[in-house]
């Protein structure tokens, strides 16, 4: 802002701040040497545990270790692979059971996939889940794992496309 007379607001002088003065106040306290030392240490080994970790370690070791999901890249060749379980009716009809259909979320699911690989009746469990969130809903007779593959060729779809079972159980009769 400019003055009447022609000054201007930032050309005035700057006054600097009174000095604080140390209060010492009662519930502040200051480390002795062995303390301090005893808090580097600590330091010093949360530093050499991160910095050994990022060189040898793995997902496992997280935090200690490279979270790899965020810390490399995938090859551009290699197929993306997505992972779907699906119920049939015994019509033939295909019916999801991924996506929170069954009170299991995508991740969750994923990691059970070698125990479900182990113990395929355990995929019943997911067509009773679907039952009692469906109740008005076919039954199911069979319930498959199905992992379908896009391959790329430099990043980029091929169009071609395969879809594989990883595993199956066949429930029978209806839940």
């Amino acid at each position: 802002m400019t003055h009447l007379d022609g000054r201007r607001s930032y050309d005035a002088p700057v006054v600097p701040a009174p000095p604080a003065h140390d209060t010492e106040e009662p519930g502040v306290l200051t480390l002795s040497s062995t303390a301090r030392r005893i808090r580097l240490a600590a330091s010093a080994v949360v530093l050499a545990l991160l910095l050994g970790g990022t060189v040898w370690g793995n997902d496992s070791e997280f935090p200690f270790g490279p979270f790899r999901m965020y810390a490399t890249r995938a090859d551009p060749d290699a197929p993306v692979v997505s992972t779907r379980v699906v119920g049939l009716t015994a019509v033939g009809e295909e019916v999801r059971l991924s996506g929170g259909e069954v009170g299991l979320r995508r991740a969750e699911f994923e990691g059970q996939l070698p125990r479900l690989v182990e113990e395929p009746q355990l995929l019943a469990l997911l067509a009773e889940a679907y039952a009692e969130r469906h109740p008005g809903a076919e039954g199911l007779v069979e319930v498959r794992v199905v992992q379908r593959r896009y391959q790329l060729e430099d990043g980029r779809r091929t169009g071609e496309v395969t879809d594989s079972v990883l595993v199956q159980q066949d429930l029978g009769t209806t839940p």
